[in-house]
């Protein structure tokens, strides 16, 4: 009895074993994705009624892409006066998105760039100044306030 007992047990536990193991390229079977990279370029300094370029460059496995699947800008004041919601990027066909934008007022704004490529999908999101800063704008940075979402929507 004690010999089947042992068997049976060897048995078991052999199946559970087995079942346990996987190949060892099951990893390469899934979807690899490929994340992307973007770096927000905006001029060094900005005035108030002056039309300037921001540009964005995307990459994505070393590479810059070219004809991603979007590429949107959404800019924002801080104090919150001021939203210009998202704007479709001009394709230079180079990897390089950029927006021409004049701002009508001085202060603190933010951007927030959301691309899209091969499923992939990143939002950085930088600041910048118009102008000069207000004494709200100068305390909420030496506060180091929480930076406000731009966009008033619920993604997920």
């Amino acid at each position: 009895m004690k010999k089947y007992v042992c068997f049976f047990f060897a048995v078991i536990c052999s199946i559970f074993l087995t079942a346990c193991s996987g190949e060892e390229d099951a990893a390469n079977l899934y979807k690899q994705e490929q994340p992307l990279e973007l770096n927000i370029i905006i001029p060094e300094s900005f005035s108030a009624n002056h039309q300037e370029t921001i540009m964005a460059v995307l990459i994505q496995d070393g590479k810059k892409v070219k004809g991603a699947d979007y590429v949107h800008f959404e800019i924002w004041k801080q104090d919150g006066s001021v939203n210009y919601g998202m704007e479709e990027a001009r394709d230079e066909e180079n990897g390089t998105y950029s927006l021409r934008k004049s701002f009508d007022s001085e202060g603190l704004y933010f951007i927030k760039v959301h691309a899209s490529n091969k499923g992939s999908i990143i939002m950085p999101q930088k600041q910048f100044i118009v102008g000069k800063l207000s004494e709200s704008d100068i305390s909420f940075l030496k506060k180091g306030a929480q930076i406000e979402d731009g966009s008033h929507e619920n993604h997920h």
